[in-house]
């Protein structure tokens, strides 16, 4: 069995508080779940006052190097965003953005770099279509396909729950070439009569099916080789951190829902808050909120530490070894504990606020739809718990 020691340190510097608390006020206000309602028949799903005004406030580039336009904060300081984000249902193409960049950053070339980064951080919009119809999470377990003729690529197959695709200036899709993963960097005009919207449970996303055959790209366009591996490691790694902060929004935000109607609500001349056993389950609630809050800014501690090399195991092999492993594990255990801790909330939620919660008017189920979105994206709390048995147990992995 394996003895594994993972470090529980946890920093929040200023600037993070800073950019949380400018989060936090904008989404508030800008956020009300009136517009979040009324944003439902839209298409795009979001307001691009809202997207400029980030853009104008430098969040986009949060995690782009200074050399490319960006604050070169890391992925780590993107979660102060996401959280906010998540907890006022403030849907943008955001977190799809962040992806791409993490890809970028990790496998691209210095010329797509030099295309791309700099205007990722200035507004276009970005995005990943990874997975297939057969909702296999390993990123590896790709059926698309490339085929190389001189200089030029064709794809073929499709990819699905491809998120904010009908607005995305740069898309990354996972294909296979010459038996080995490899990234195709796709633009809007690459993609143009390609795609097809989902119906998925969460309306405030837009998500889409993308219909690879036939298109070609030249082989300039293409991540491959050892740089595509680690651009989809990165991806990966950046959606389990960044579906966890905005969980841990959720349920916050599901929280205040639940508490302002029991604060309102009147049975047997009573408010409702003063029962015992809805105390009870707010209080688990909460609870929760503050056990995924450290999990998920524990593991973006460990991903500024190993990005800047200030953990204090950088300089050797093992050490390096030692803390992809550390962050690997901790971003396993933020996201098992935010996918289930807020559908739970959200159930509670409902429950909580009896018949009405069952209508479709109740902003509960605003919550409980974006958490059963979040609970499976790029793996759910039992595909996570299995990788972490193999990772702390060195038992191997299911």
């Amino acid at each position: 069995m394996a003895n594994h020691t993972l470090t529980t340190t946890i920093r929040f510097s200023d600037e993070q508080a800073m950019l949380l608390e400018a989060a936090s006020a904008f989404c508030r206000d800008q956020s009300p779940s009136s517009a979040v309602r009324a944003r439902f028949g839209s298409e795009t799903g979001f307001d691009a006052a809202h997207w400029q005004a980030m853009v104008d406030m430098g969040w986009l580039g949060i995690a782009v190097p200074e050399a490319h336009g960006g604050s070169g904060l890391g992925l780590g300081a993107c979660v102060v965003v996401a959280e906010p984000l998540g907890r006022h249902l403030l849907h943008t193409p955001f977190v799809p953005t962040q992806l791409a960049i993490q890809g970028l950053l990790a496998g691209a070339s210095a010329a797509q770099q030099a295309g791309w980064l700099p205007r990722l951080a200035t507004g276009a919009v970005g995005t990943v279509a990874l997975f297939e119809a057969d909702g296999d999470w390993d990123l590896h377990a790709i059926t698309a396909s490339a085929q190389m003729t001189g200089a030029t690529a064709t794809l073929s197959g499709s990819k699905t729950l491809v998120p904010d695709a009908a607005v995305a200036d740069l898309l990354l899709a996972s294909v296979q070439l010459n038996g080995a993963p490899a990234l195709a960097l796709l633009t809007q005009a690459d993609i143009a009569g390609r795609l097809q919207r989902e119906t998925v449970i969460d309306e405030t996303r837009r998500s889409f099916s993308l219909r690879l055959d036939g298109l070609q790209v030249p082989a300039a366009s293409l991540i491959t080789g050892a740089a595509a591996t680690q651009a989809l490691a990165a991806i990966r790694q950046a959606a389990w951190l960044l579906a966890a902060a905005e969980a841990a929004g959720g349920i916050a935000g599901v929280l205040a829902v639940t508490l302002d109607y029991l604060n309102t609500r009147s049975a047997f001349g009573r408010k409702i808050g003063s029962y015992q056993a809805l105390k009870h389950g707010c209080a688990d609630i909460l609870c929760q909120l503050e056990r995924v809050r450290s999990h998920v800014y524990h593991a973006a501690t460990l991903l500024a530490d190993r990005t800047s090399g200030t953990s204090g195991t950088s300089g050797t092999s093992a050490a390096s070894v030692a803390a992809e492993a550390d962050a690997e594990i901790a971003l396993r255990m933020a996201k098992a504990e935010a996918g289930d801790a807020f559908v739970q909330a959200g159930d509670r939620a409902v429950q909580f606020h009896g018949g009405f919660g069952f209508t479709w008017d109740c902003d509960a189920q605003l919550h409980l739809r974006r958490a059963l979105w979040l609970q499976p994206w790029f793996g759910d709390a039992g595909h996570h718990r299995r990788a972490l048995a193999g990772l702390l147990l060195g038992a191997a992995a299911a």
